[in-house]
């Protein structure tokens, strides 16, 4: 019971946090608030096709999911994820930056 508990919330943790690209956007285009709801969106997904399945574990996985330790995770992945793209939208300031002034000399 207990392997099968850390199972679950290890795959609820992976499906939160993968899958950067669901849509056909270029990353440029994307909203950081958009990057962040695409993985709460695939759980969504997650979470209604197990609850169609069987009620009894979707209604573990909303406990588990809702548990202090999973939401604190959830949490510092969020601001970890919102530090990353705040960072790549700088990085790429700079390397339009570069390529305006020094190749085509803007």
């Amino acid at each position: 019971m207990l392997q099968s508990r850390a199972l679950v919330i290890a795959l609820i943790l992976l499906l939160s946090t993968t899958l950067p690209e669901v849509q056909s956007k270029s990353i440029f285009e994307k909203d950081r608030r958009e990057l962040l709801a695409i993985p709460e969106t695939i759980a969504s997904y997650f979470y209604e096709a197990v609850n169609k399945v069987s009620p009894k574990v979707s209604q573990f996985l909303l406990d588990t999911v809702q548990s202090p330790t999973v939401i604190a995770a959830r949490q510092r992945i969020a601001k970890e994820a919102t530090r990353v793209s705040i960072m790549f939208e700088q990085l790429i300031e700079k390397i339009k930056n570069m390529w305006y002034t020094r190749v085509l000399g803007y």
